[in-house]
């Protein structure tokens, strides 16, 4: 029984050690970036392999509002197929993302065979702030409309853009009769119109932007020219 006990007891120590060794565990921070699409090597320079990971390097130099950036392209036979990938997926981005509709006016590039790899420069010219693309907000469905429209107001807020996770082909009318019951309760239906945008504007909608009017444009005085004074003979 006395055996017993002190196996019992070297068992339990046993356990407690490998808890204890549970518990210790190192954590490692996470990169602000994926490995997959940054170069280890060269700083500021992402990489792509195929034409989804030149999509996804564009979406996130345009997340952070990058102007002008490196892209290293692997596995692509010849000048032709690297031209081809990248005009296709520049127009998906511009066309078919929301928010590269949203955000983008045009993306220019041009490419160089290097030993292994091709070596891509772009360039991309924006419509919208660095400020407007952070000041984006994302929405699960338009039924979070109501409350943040009501928060934009409240903050006297002139737009907002909500980045929407669900979207169904009944939605645009939704969105607009959330629009029309807010305005009522506002007491806002004399007042200009809003502006109600979607990205992107065919297909599944991603992203709606609302320019907030809440007040009629002062009039702008008109300067006469001098042909428009009558004159006495």
């Amino acid at each position: 029984m006395k055996k017993l006990g002190i196996l019992f007891f070297l068992c339990s120590l046993t356990l407690l050690a490998g808890c204890a060794s549970l518990l210790e565990r190192e954590y490692s921070l996470v990169e602000p970036h994926s490995s997959k699409f940054w170069e280890s090597e060269a700083a500021a320079t992402l990489r792509a392999e195929n034409h989804q990971d030149i999509v996804n390097d564009l979406l996130l130099l345009i997340g952070q509002h990058t102007e002008s950036a490196t892209i290293r392209l692997y596995n692509f036979d010849d000048d032709m197929a690297v031209a081809e990938t990248l005009e296709q997926a520049t127009t998906e981005i511009q066309q078919e993302t929301p928010m590269g509709a949203y955000a983008v006016e045009y993306i220019t590039s041009s490419s160089q065979s290097q030993r292994g790899y091709y070596e891509i420069d772009v360039q991309i010219s924006y419509r919208r702030t660095a400020e407007q693309i952070q000041a984006v907000v994302n929405a699960t469905s338009v039924e979070a409309l109501s409350s943040l429209l009501e928060a934009a107001l409240d903050s006297e807020k002139p737009e907002l853009a909500v980045r929407i996770g669900f979207w169904r082909q009944e939605d645009r009318a939704r969105v607009e009769a959330i629009v029309e019951q807010l305005r009522q309760d506002r007491g806002l239906m004399k007042t200009p119109a809003w502006a109600i945008s979607y990205y992107p504007a065919e297909g599944t909608v991603g992203l709606i932007e609302f320019l907030l009017q809440t007040e009629e444009p002062a009039e702008a005085d008109v300067e006469k020219s001098p042909e428009n004074f009558e004159t006495n003979a």
